[in-house]
């Protein structure tokens, strides 16, 4: 079932490694963002939550590696 987002379009179901290597990508960004700004606390955060998306990423891949197009 799609996801209502807040300006009306519809985010399609995703299989959970999509997901997970779509969260790690853009907490990854956001982390970044947070430590130019020196936001420490919230980029430690950002940065364990992609650390869980990438380890998802890694269980559904089944080599352990980072699933293709993950960020670096």
């Amino acid at each position: 079932m799609p996801m209502p987002l807040e300006n009306g379009q519809k985010l399609e179901a995703a299989k959970a490694p999509d997901a997970a290597l779509y969260i790690s990508s853009i907490a990854d960004e956001l982390a970044r963002l947070a430590n130019h700004h020196d936001l420490e606390a919230l980029a430690y955060i950002l940065d364990m939550a992609r650390l869980e998306a990438d380890e998802i990423c890694k269980r559904w891949n089944g080599r352990g590696e980072r699933a293709p197009g993950g960020p670096a």
